[in-house]
């Protein structure tokens, strides 16, 4: 096995890795409170604009799980630093593009180049850290993860209207030139072993058809009202045939282009299924309360983003102490303190009425900040704990994809359920309100100042808002016991939890 390296300068190194990582992750929401003004200058409609989110979506999830192939092949710096020169010119192009047809090719290429630089991040940063401190590492890259996508809309929204949309592109140029510049120079000494294996052409074909397709029906499912499409019904036909071949064959090959034999380690099936599923929960949160803030409360996107932004202030504050001190404990019960916590939350939004104010709905966001503190470290600290050093980036990379799918299928979930249950209350309120009830029509004609049909047009639209509030209710008491129920999960880990071949750290490895 590889022995330790240490970079000349580890700060550098450190920050050159977070930056990259900031801005990858920064770009899978800074676009999209900018999508009416893009659609607006390059004259399409709103709904073609969502393609500038999917495109960038679809592209990455597909690259992700080649993580690990792409790393056996070219080595984790070179990978690195390629993926973020890439990633840069890409987001030039994004900015200087003339027609949407331009930004959805530049936006794919933005995509494919993402994917890998997340995990690898992760793995070098792993590689850099001697064992003892590597809870440091893995709690600083959490933290960049929770906050560039609560700060993505917030500076979205002001370089939008403050400067012109192509800036939220621009910007990525001179942060990824600098990350490349300085992890080229600081890892040009590290020892790395390629191979040149075989290309697995079943593997990833089928793996771009099935998780391509996947992804488009996840986005694109709630506009087109679901299997009543016939574009959704052949989209999700194919992806499932796609990814029943894809899992047969990766099992059976001998030399898989991405390597699901990485789930007979306990700790990491255990860990990715408990990320998975508290990350799809915890996306759903983030999506489904600034909707909510604005379709129900009324609130502008600036000031939705003020209300949830409390999000990022206990992460930054505990990040130190998380990293330092975390791996003292069983990281079980970090993990399953952070899904209480968040399942707590989640039961007070369950609770929220239209006449909510804005400092408790920033007290909640402050609270959950909690949760997230105490989540990300010791979850992936648990998942890559039973991973050889060669097998990192492979698992980090399949982790992330799984991650990523389970932020998608959240969104569609979430936003389906909110909708439809909505009706359903919508339906069940307004079954006894007639224009023949006497009740009804005088309180028609008094809300309507003798209109009864205005009247009936304000009646209707409070109880579309109560219909919509008692549905938000629900699905957060839904989402409270899917956190309370990963506590179970994360329990199936088994310590010690330190990286395989360093000091153990943590969970029972005294």
């Amino acid at each position: 096995m590889e022995t330790h390296f240490r970079p000349p300068n580890l700060a550098l190194t450190t920050i050159g890795l977070s930056l990259a990582t900031f801005m990858q992750v920064l770009d899978t929401t800074i676009a999209n409170v900018s999508l009416p003004t893009i659609a607006g200058n390059l004259g399409v409609s709103n709904d073609q604009s969502t393609w500038v989110i999917t495109s960038f979506a679809v592209a990455m999830a597909i690259s992700l799980p080649l993580t690990g192939f792409l790393t056996r092949r070219f080595g984790e710096t070179k990978l690195f630093v390629w993926s973020t020169l890439l990633f840069s010119l890409a987001s030039f192009l994004c900015g200087v593009s003339q027609s949407m047809g331009m930004l959805l090719i530049f936006r794919t290429i933005q995509g494919a180049v993402a994917g890998p630089m997340y995990p690898i991040t992760q793995s070098l940063l792993i590689g850099v850290y001697p064992p003892e401190k590597r809870g440091m590492a893995l709690a600083l890259l959490a933290m960049v993860t929770v906050v560039a996508p609560i700060a993505g809309p917030i500076l979205g929204g002001w370089i939008t209207d403050s400067y012109s949309w192509p800036w939220i592109f621009f910007i990525n140029v001179p942060i990824g030139i600098f990350a490349s510049v300085v992890i080229g120079n600081q890892l040009r000494a590290k020892v790395e072993k390629t191979q040149r294996p075989k290309i697995d052409y079943v593997g990833l074909i089928t793996l771009i058809i099935g998780v391509g397709a996947l992804q488009v029906v996840l986005d694109k499912g709630n506009d087109a009202d679901w299997f009543h499409s016939t574009f959704i019904v052949v989209m999700t036909i194919v992806s499932v045939i796609s990814l029943a071949i894809f899992l047969i064959w990766e099992l059976t090959d001998d030399d898989p282009i991405v390597d699901l034999k990485l789930f007979r380690h306990r700790n990491f099936t255990a860990g990715t299924i408990a990320l998975v599923l508290a990350y799809a929960a915890f996306f759903a949160i983030a999506l489904l309360v600034p909707l909510w803030l604005q379709q129900n409360l009324g609130y502008t996107a600036t000031w939705a983003g003020y209300a949830t932004a409390p999000l990022g202030v206990i992460p930054v504050l505990l990040t130190f102490f998380v990293g330092k001190y975390a791996t003292r404990m069983d990281l079980r019960i970090l993990a399953g303190l952070s899904f209480l916590v968040m399942g707590a939350t989640c039961f007070m939004r369950s609770g929220f009425n239209l006449d909510v104010d804005f400092g408790s709905v920033a007290m909640v966001q402050l609270w959950q900040g909690l949760g997230v503190a105490l989540f990300f470290m010791p979850v992936l600290t648990i998942l890559l704990s039973d991973l050889r050093q060669d097998e990192i980036a492979s698992g980090s990379g399949l982790a992330t994809f799984l991650r990523t799918l389970g932020g998608s299928f959240a969104a569609s979930i979430t936003t389906f359920a909110w909708t439809r249950r909505a009706v359903d209350h919508h339906a069940q309120l307004t079954e006894h309100i007639t224009a023949y009830d006497p009740q009804a029509r005088a309180a028609m004609q008094a809300l309507g100042h003798g209109n009864p049909e205005l009247g009936g047009r304000i009646i209707n639209g409070m109880i579309t808002q109560q219909s919509f509030q008692i549905s938000f209710n629900e699905v957060f008491h839904v989402l409270g016991w899917v956190f309370i129920s990963l506590i179970a999960v994360i329990w199936l880990a088994k310590p010690p939890f330190g990286a395989k071949g360093g000091k153990p750290a943590g969970g029972g490895a005294h």
